[in-house]
């Protein structure tokens, strides 16, 4: 089933987002990662297996002040469990997402990133999404009206998160047929895939419709 959390906050974010990922834990995985965007810059820890071995892998950002951030625990269902195939994906030095759910038309939509000059990196239907989203954002340049536009050519379950590092103090999530909810508390917001993920920082929440 598989678990997001994400997090903009007035505060460092990465103990929020793996304490999130630590409640999400019973939904099953096999692999999990982090992203964090600050001063304008993504960095991503990506790994096969637990939690544990992802906060073991975290070295130089574990003390990070980012104060927005994306987080997932993934179930294998295109691609094997791999670092590569782990989430967050990222573009170059842009977006970055977090993906539960299974596209259906994604190889359609692969083969027409591809020949628009996109290369994968993963064998993912999330990394469709992505970069689906990157070539809208290239025509807006507004990430809303990017996945806005982008998720009415999708076909399946998701629940999405991204970040750009165009809009730092922005998360844009959307969902249909997979849970979300959004938290809200002083200064800070929050998107994750059940509530027991963000109980620790607030009690006010919306379900979000398809």
């Amino acid at each position: 089933m598989c678990g997001i959390v994400c997090a903009v906050s007035d505060r460092p974010v990465l103990p929020l987002l793996i304490e999130g990922l630590k409640q999400l834990e019973y939904r099953g995985y096999d692999s999990a990662g982090v992203a964090l965007l600050d001063q304008g810059k993504l960095e991503r820890i990506r790994s096969v297996g637990r939690i544990a071995q992802l906060e073991a892998a975290l070295g130089p950002v574990k003390d990070s002040p980012a104060s927005v951030g994306i987080a997932h625990t993934r179930w294998a269902t295109h691609g094997a469990p791999t670092q590569n195939n782990a989430h967050p994906h990222l573009t170059p030095g842009k977006l970055a997402i977090v993906h539960n759910g299974i596209i259906e038309n994604h190889l359609p939509l692969r083969e027409e990133l591809q020949q628009a000059g996109y290369i994968f990196e993963s064998e993912t239907d999330t990394e469709v999404i992505l970069h689906a989203v990157d070539r809208e954002y290239q025509q807006s340049g507004d990430l809303y009206r990017a996945v806005a536009a982008t998720v009415k050519r999708l076909k399946g379950a998701y629940a999405i998160g991204l970040m750009c590092t165009d809009e730092p103090r922005r998360i844009v999530g959307a969902r249909s047929g997979s849970p979300m909810v959004v938290g809200i508390a002083e200064n800070s917001g929050y998107i994750a895939s059940d509530m027991a993920a963000l109980l620790s920082v607030t009690q006010n929440f919306y379900i979000i419709e398809d």
